[in-house]
Order: structure tokens, then C-alpha cells, then sequence
């Protein structure tokens, strides 16, 4: 096996500490690796490893954790908190590949023991039965019980596969979005899913299925893509990072056939899980990657129990993009409201919205917002059913213990960060090149904390417009007790030809408080907040 430097999201694995690990999914892409090579001198590595690996799962009927792996071979499954199931998914799309592609040159004996490994890994994939609005498994499952139903003539498993694949369909035509909307890391993982899939799959209803929500897919890419900034406009429901990485222009220089500068050639970075999966974008969408002048993308997403029926809006020019949730969380995965902008030449800047808790993102805050073209209302709220850093593994029930908390739009440069300056106390605004961004505080309320203030801290290629809710000694802040919990903001992107005095009007009432826009009279803008934290569900539909 493969060693590796240990990286951990820190859940799953209880390894805190090491310097190097043995991980599975390495494993079986190096086994995989050698054998697409066609290189004869290390094929004999490649089958000791695959062994290895095979002897790794748990293959106990009778065992909660039958059909899965854990991830390294210095932690085996009982000692992760928890397991991870979706490992039954991705070790047994590598072996599926392994077999398709050279099971021609494999060992009769681990043949057979490779297909056993497949079929218990089908079974704990049945068995969970994730659903359609856990997207990327919900792919992967669909591949490796089709397939494997394909491969090894089990009608059982190809039933399952395709009822999953046609679940998944319903599920997104319904909006024609995935869950994890727009997400640059999860969206292309669901294209080298469908598209393999479309590869190898001899089912004709899955083909069909597949083809389709490809199509679906590609055009959201396309339709978010901004040429001249080359960057994926937001908003994200899911992110890791915020400006474009190399791997994600090569795949789609990639997808394009080369015949789109998405990146230079010598910065081209080709991942090897790419190869024989057919990844290519639809002739139809090619357009929408060079052709730039004012687009907006307005869409809703699919419904799920926390969210239900969230809306997406996006809105760009030559210069700028600008993008909103209406309502989400504050994870610091989601990125609710954010735009890329031009600079000077040869560089780009972004803008996101943060709340932070002792300086990390605080899931807890609840975002609301309505967006026009370059104007956004949004807003601030607290739950009482939330997490602290994850939506829900860390629960705090409306408490926290804090010495910091704080409203961020944090600005980042591709070289010199601008030059911001604090026009008022409740007005800052930021030079992005040609386009000025402006933010206002136009209502805020925190029962027993106060006043608020806009702070501004710089360093070389960022800037940071800090609103004040609190800093000092730690202490305890109740959201439960607190009659008023909720802060109103307007932000507007405009051109030196643009810029007009803008505002908003804000009508408090008993238990909500409204702001309506004034920079839009031919699109009025309105937000409606509730004054009093409570449960999320309550809060995204006031």
C-alpha cells in the first residue's frame, strides 16, 4: 500500500496525530493506475495490492459494518467514530473499473474475490439506501449496483441500480439542480460519476437517465462560468475553496476538448481518476464558456427537510458577478452571498460573506437575503437548533461562551489587496478595480450587547469589513433569552457611471423588522426579518 502524510476533515477517523498513513482509496487507485499504464514490470505490484486491500473489508454478513472499509490501514472500522459507509461505494467503483477495463489480465482467484468484495460492497449500499438529495453517493451507489448487476449478471442489483439513477432524475428535474447547488467540488465529482457511468452501463433506460442529467449539469456549469474572470460564479451550496485551483480549469479544458484557454498548457494538471471516465461537455453549452455580457441565472433548488425550496440567484457582468441564497446557514462550506470582480489587469478579486464565532465560521447564523442584478438586502439571524462549526454534529441549543463575534465580508486578491475606506459609522465601502463595492448597516439588535461597530483590518491581499457584535472577555450569550437577535445590511456593486445615492427604507414592527431598498425603484427589493431567535425552519420562512 501506498504511504501518505495523514490529512484528516476531522471526523470519521480518531487519528489525531500521525505523520504518514496507508490509505485504502490510495491503494486502489495506484492498483488501478499501474494496470492503465500497460506497464508489465509492475503489474504483479498491482495485484499484491489489490489483495491487500480485499482483505481489508469487512466481510461478515452478520457485522453492522459488513461491505465497507475503513480509510487507512492503521485504523481498522472498529476503531472509527463512525465508520464510514460511503466507503463501500467508492472501494467498489475502483474494482468495478479494475475489472472492466482488465479483467482480461487479472488472476482467475482474485478475480473472484474482487467480485466478492463488489457484491458485499452492493449490499451495503442497498442496505443504507441513501437518498437523491445526497447527490454524489447517490451517483456513485447508482454506478456500482448497476454496473456490478451488468458485470456479474445479477438482476437484483441492476433493478436497484436504475431505480436509484431514475429516483435521482425526479428528484433533480424538479428544479434542474443537484442539492449541493453549484459546487465546484461536487458538481464535477457528479459529472466523472455520470459520465463513466454512461460509459460502461449497457442498460438503455440508464443511458438515457444519465445523458439527461448530464445535460442538466453541464448547463449549470456553463451558465455560472465567467470567461473573462474565470471563475465559477456563486452562490455555492457547498465549497472548499473560493478562487478556481488549477485542477478545476484543467477539467475543464479538459471536458472542452482543449478548444477553450480555461489554462495554459504547462499549468495543465491531469488527475489520473479522469482517464476512460468520457468526460465532455455538450456541443451546445461550449458558448456560454467565451461569451460574456449581462447574464442572470435565477433557480430553485430542490427541497430538503431542513431547507425545503431555496432560491439561487446570480447576476454578471464583463466587470463583476454577483451571487445569493435567499436563505441558508453559515457553515463555512456555504457560500451564501459572494461575487468575483475585474481589478487591474492580470488580476481578480472576490468578495464573501462570513459570521464568525470566536474567529470561525459560525453555523448558528442564519442568512437571508433578496437580491436585484447588483443589489442585495440581506440579513443575519440566530437559531436556536443549530451547530457551532458543523450544521449539525455540534450542537450549542441557542448558548454559546464567546470573546468574539463578528459580521465579515472578507475581500481577497489575486496580488494588492484594494484601498477601503469607512465613510460613516454605518457605511463602508471597497475599490475593486473599476467597480466599487458599498455595504451599509441598516438595522441591528442583540439583546444586552452593543453598540456595533464596522472595523477594518488589511493585510497584503486581503481586507477584512468587520461588523462588531462583540469583543472582550469571554462570556455567555444566550440567543433563548433574547427578545431581539437580527441584523439588516444593503450591499450594491456599481461602475463610476453608475454610482447614485442609494438607501433603504427599515419599518420595525412588533415582531419582524422590514427593509425595502430605495437603489431599485424598477425592482424593488424587500426583506422581512424576525426580531426573535428561533428554530431554522421557523427563521428561513418568516
Amino acid at each position: 500500500m501506498l504511504r501518505r502524510p495523514f490529512t484528516s476533515p476531522g471526523y470519521h477517523t480518531t487519528i489525531k496525530e500521525a505523520e504518514y498513513v496507508h490509505p485504502i482509496i490510495a491503494a486502489l487507485d495506484y492498483a488501478l493506475a499501474i494496470l492503465d499504464s500497460g506497464d508489465e514490470l509492475h503489474r504483479e505490484r498491482a495485484f499484491n495490492t489489490l489483495r491487500t486491500v480485499l482483505s481489508l473489508q469487512d466481510q461478515q454478513p452478520d457485522s453492522p459494518t459488513f461491505g465497507i472499509w475503513s480509510w487507512f490501514w492503521e485504523e481498522p472500522l472498529a476503531k472509527m467514530s463512525p465508520p464510514d459507509w460511503n466507503w463501500a461505494d467508492f472501494c467498489g467503483k475502483r474494482l468495478l473499473l479494475t475489472m472492466i477495463r482488465h479483467g482480461d489480465i487479472l488472476p482467475e482467484d482474485l478475480v473472484n474475490l474482487m467480485k466478492k468484495a463488489v457484491s458485499n460492497s452492493c449490499e451495503a449500499i442497498i442496505k443504507r439506501n441513501v437518498g437523491p438529495d445526497y447527490t454524489n453517493i447517490a451517483i456513485m451507489g447508482a454506478f456500482v449496483t448497476l454496473i456490478a448487476g451488468e458485470l456479474m449478471q445479477e438482476a437484483r442489483y441492476v433493478e436497484y441500480g436504475l431505480a436509484r439513477l431514475q429516483r435521482l432524475y425526479d428528484y433533480t428535474l424538479q428544479s434542474g439542480a443537484f442539492l449541493e447547488y453549484n459546487s465546484p467540488t461536487y458538481t464535477t465529482v457528479a459529472i466523472l460519476d455520470l459520465s463513466v457511468l454512461a460509459v460502461y452501463t449497457q442498460t438503455e433506460e440508464a443511458l438515457n437517465l444519465t445523458n439527461e442529467l448530464l445535460d442538466i449539469t453541464w448547463k449549470m456549469v456553463s451558465e455560472h462560468f465567467h470567461p473573462l474572470l474565470k471563475q465559477w460564479s456563486g452562490p455555492h451550496a457547498r465549497s472548499y475553496h473560493t478562487f478556481l485551483a488549477p485542477s478545476h480549469l484543467s477539467f475543464l479544458y479538459m471536458a472542452c476538448g482543449g478548444e477553450i484557454p480555461f489554462i495554459d498548457e504547462d499549468q495543465f494538471d491531469y488527475d489520473p481518476g479522469w482517464y476512460c471516465h468520457g468526460v465532455r461537455c455538450p456541443d451546445r453549452w461550449l458558448h456560454l464558456f467565451t461569451n460574456i455580457g449581462v447574464r442572470e441565472v435565477v433557480q430553485s433548488l430542490p427541497e430538503s427537510p431542513e431547507f425545503q425550496t431555496r432560491t439561487a440567484y446570480t447576476y454578471m457582468t464583463r466587470d463583476y458577478a454577483l451571487g445569493s441564497f435567499n436563505h441558508n446557514v453559515m457553515w463555512n462550506q456555504c457560500r451564501n452571498l459572494m461575487a468575483f470582480v475585474r481589478t487591474d489587469e492580470g488580476e481578480r478579486g472576490y468578495m464573501r460573506l462570513r459570521f464568525l464565532h470566536d474567529g470561525y465560521d459560525f453555523c448558528s447564523a442564519v442568512f437571508k437575503s433578496e437580491q436585484k442584478k447588483s443589489s442585495v438586502l440581506f440579513g443575519i439571524q440566530f437559531a436556536l437548533d443549530g451547530g457551532d462549526t458543523h450544521v449539525s454534529l455540534d450542537p450549542v441549543h441557542g448558548r454559546i461562551q464567546a470573546s468574539d463575534l463578528r459580521v465579515r465580508l472578507e475581500i481577497g486578491f489575486s496580488g494588492r489587496a484594494p484601498e477601503c475606506v469607512a465613510i460613516t459609522e454605518d457605511t463602508v465601502e471597497a475599490a475593486m478595480g473599476s467597480t466599487t463595492m458599498t455595504v451599509r448597516s441598516l438595522y441591528g439588535a442583540m439583546d444586552g450587547f452593543g453598540p456595533f461597530r464596522w472595523e477594518i483590518a488589511q493585510e497584503e491581499s486581503t481586507v477584512c469589513l468587520d461588523y462588531v457584535l462583540y469583543q472582550g472577555d469571554r462570556t455567555e450569550i444566550d440567543f433563548n433569552a433574547m427578545e431581539e437577535g437580527l441584523f439588516l445590511f444593503s450591499l450594491t456593486l456599481s461602475e463610476p457611471a453608475e454610482r447614485v445615492e442609494s438607501g433603504a427604507m427599515v419599518s420595525p414592527s412588533e415582531h419582524t423588522v422590514q427593509a425595502s431598498s430605495l437603489e431599485t425603484p424598477e425592482q424593488p427589493i424587500s426583506l422581512t426579518l424576525k426580531k426573535k431567535p428561533a428554530n431554522r425552519i421557523v427563521l428561513f420562512h418568516s
